[in-house]
């Protein structure tokens, strides 16, 4: 089961960076050609683009486009261009730490192509570093969600995955993390069924997994975050399997707000919960949950939807983008090179050394 043809998350065209702008599904589907380095931080600050993958392919599409923009015809005027671009990409989204990977990634591509070419060669060199991310994602997505089959119990009328926010492809250049997992399953012949939880207060399970998902023709029902205990509780969810912006070494996984209660719920009714993510999302130079930045947004996105008031004049609100699901609740990690499980610091270093 591949992504329909007929859409896509993010391209590299020669007008700019090309994103489906995801603020508008499901009621429109709208193409934005972001044509300058403002646009693409814009569209990641504002939620056009989102997902940590997504945002780490479109943070380096982001500075090959603020290279290939550069007026600087000498190699240390278009250097400095460049890490201002890449200091801007930074301060986008502080939580998802597949953005600073990526950013690293072209950055070390930079100091190669500085000692050894022209402007117009480290041009060059940028995009290709962009695209190459790009393509690996997709890569990558699709390995992990072959190792990701194995832990989805195989019942003959096809098991019933709850997943949390968007981890597809959507969140990813292609395939997804979370929702790979489910593609590889379709691929494989199995059968499943996708509960998605709305995912306030931005509703990317209503507006995001269910879209994508329908278009791809995968079986899927949404339900309210608050219904979630009650279907574990009455037999219907067999797995949870999230995503993860970032997964610190000891195993604590800062996701979506919303998913720590999740995986208390499945801890109580005995449900696996696993966290499907790249290793681009693991830090081991973060020790624990507790040292994960914790994006907090505008209090007007609980209160408004579309410029319409939610709650009366007024009233005070808070909106941490995230939450940390600790350890102890995490049944396994599915990455690229296999499925870290307890005790994490040792099996998550583990999957770096693999060759």
């Amino acid at each position: 089961m591949t992504v329909s043809d007929d859409w896509f998350t993010l391209r590299w065209s020669d007008d700019g960076v090309v994103v489906l702008d995801q603020r508008r599904l499901p009621v429109e589907e709208v193409y934005l050609t972001l044509r300058d380095l403002e646009s693409v931080a814009r569209a990641i600050e504002d939620l056009a683009v989102r997902g940590a993958p997504a945002i780490a392919c479109a943070a380096a599409l982001g500075v090959a486009l603020a290279a290939r923009r550069s007026q600087a015809s000498d190699v240390p005027a278009l250097v400095r261009d460049v890490e201002r671009a890449c200091e801007r990409l930074a301060a986008t989204r502080p939580t998802a730490v597949n953005l600073f990977w990526a950013l690293g990634r072209m950055r070390e591509r930079l100091r190669a192509a500085t000692s050894a070419g022209s402007a117009d060669a480290i041009r060059d060199a940028l995009i290709d570093e962009a695209l190459t991310v790009l393509r690996q994602d997709v890569e990558t997505n699709r390995a992990l969600g072959a190792f990701g089959v194995e832990i989805v119990p195989d019942a003959p009328a096809g098991a019933s995955v709850l997943t949390h926010c968007n981890a597809g492809a959507l969140a990813t250049a292609g395939h997804g993390t979370a929702l790979g997992v489910i593609r590889s399953l379709v691929e494989s012949g199995r059968k499943v069924r996708v509960i998605a939880g709305e995912t306030r207060p931005f509703l990317q399970g209503s507006r995001l997994t269910a879209w994508e998902l329908a278009r791809d023709h995968i079986p899927v029902t949404v339900v309210t975050d608050g219904m979630t205990g009650h279907l574990m509780s009455r037999g219907e969810v067999d797995v949870v399997i999230v995503g993860a912006d970032r997964v610190a070494a000891n195993g604590d996984v800062a996701n979506k707000i919303g998913t720590y209660p999740l995986a208390v719920l499945a801890r109580e009714h005995g449900i696996p919960f696993y966290v499907a993510a790249p290793l681009s999302t693991v830090d081991l130079a973060t020790p624990d949950g507790g040292a994960i930045p914790i994006e907090e947004r505008s209090a007007a996105e609980v209160v408004t939807w579309y410029g319409r008031p939610l709650a009366p004049p007024g009233v005070a609100a808070r909106h941490p983008a995230f939450d940390v699901t600790p350890a102890r609740f995490v049944t396994g990690i599915i990455t690229e090179r296999g499925i870290a499980r307890p005790p994490y610091p040792e099996s998550l270093a583990a999957l770096f050394e693999a060759p």
